[in-house]
């Protein structure tokens, strides 16, 4: 794929809410602005990692803070390319491509509506794969790109600079920053060169995602039958085994925002045994699944919850009481299954007391 028009933008934000395993930010609104800024400024052109020029200054680009926030912090059509452009006023340096903190929920869109206004191309891939809540779990960070200097602008105009000894210390002050400015910014960060961002980002997500939108699309229907188009998408893909968890109702959902984050927990009961459910952790992502005591699922590999009837992808923040689901897992990408990936990204990184098993090694 080598541009994306206003054409492609349904399949891509609901493809990407599949990847987001419920983070992200909720697509809707992203979906209007970027459908509006790329029938106004045309197609985005994209590019390859492979084929950036080693010198290349890619910067990439999305929001930052509670996805809960983002059903009411409305962003503006503008924001996305102001933040770029005081990011360049900051550096005195032109950004020659933009690219994903994730191909996951509205932040996939960010940086199409930043490269549209700017009339710069955007990386096909990111710096996850999915979507994940912390700076320092990405394949950015992970490959040794520094996040600072970063811009972070709010809904009211504002911007901070940050700049920062490392990427865990980044990761606090940018969130508390977002928790200041009404829980949600948006923020240019991990400026790099073409040759690292090869080194380091999730190649042809983008692409893929639109892909995957497709399929769920031209599927639309029952979780029952979905699974099999499910895998014969993932199957050749960067991604593991597709499979379905479980089906249920969900009988209890509560998160709260705690340090910019949305946590919490949902339980989904099966349909045809009360005794039986299945419990999702949550931090902003579905990040565990277990049933009883037994784990299913878990991060880095992927956690997806969709609509029982439709098939729909639903994320954290759309997670209702009495919503009839069904909970999917797919195999995270190979860059997330090194030690380095794994020493910020297991179980263990987010307090559960486990080791990371791949989803091909769990029971079925």
């Amino acid at each position: 794929m080598k541009k994306i028009d206003s054409t492609h933008i349904d399949d891509l934000a609901l493809g990407s809410v599949f990847l987001a395993t419920g983070g992200g930010g909720d697509p809707y609104l992203p979906q209007q602005i970027a459908k509006k800024v790329l029938e106004t400024y045309g197609p985005v052109q994209t590019i390859q990692p492979k084929d950036l020029d080693d010198n290349a200054y890619v910067v990439p680009i999305g929001g930052v803070g509670a996805p809960t926030v983002g059903l009411e912090l409305l962003p503006s059509l503008d924001e996305a390319a102001m933040t770029l452009e005081a990011f360049e006023e900051h550096v005195g340096k032109r950004i020659d491509a933009v690219a994903s903190f994730e191909i996951g929920g509205g932040n996939s869109l960010v940086p199409l509506v930043a490269a549209a206004m700017r009339g710069i191309p955007v990386v096909d891939g990111d710096g996850m794969g999915r979507a994940f809540p912390e700076a320092q779990m990405m394949t950015y960070a992970i490959g040794g790109v520094s996040p600072t200097p970063a811009v972070a602008r709010d809904y009211a105009g504002n911007t901070a600079i940050f700049n920062t000894t490392s990427t865990e210390v980044y990761e606090y002050h940018i969130r508390s920053f977002a928790s200041a400015a009404g829980g949600m910014v948006t923020v240019a960060e991990h400026p790099m060169s073409g040759a690292e961002l090869k080194r380091a980002v999730i190649p042809g997500t983008l692409s893929f995602t639109v892909k995957l939108g497709a399929t769920l699309r031209e599927h639309r229907g029952p979780a029952a039958d979905i699974l099999e188009p499910l895998k014969a998408v993932f199957d050749g893909s960067i991604y593991g085994e597709c499979r379905c968890l479980f089906t249920g109702k969900v009988t209890d959902k509560s998160t709260r925002i705690i340090g910019g984050y949305d946590i919490g927990v949902a339980t989904i009961e099966d349909f045809d045994d009360p005794a039986r459910s299945l419990q999702l952790d949550i931090k902003n992502e579905y990040l565990l699944a277990r049933i009883g005591e037994r784990v299913v699922a878990s991060v880095p590999d992927l956690i997806v919850t969709v609509d029982f009837e439709t098939s729909a992808p639903i994320n954290c923040e759309r997670l209702r009481f009495g919503q009839r689901v069904a909970v999917f897992a797919v195999g995270c990408p190979a860059f997330y299954r090194t030690p380095a990936a794994l020493a910020v990204t297991s179980p263990r990184n987010f307090g559960f007391d486990i080791d990371y098993v791949p989803l091909e090694r769990l029971p079925g």
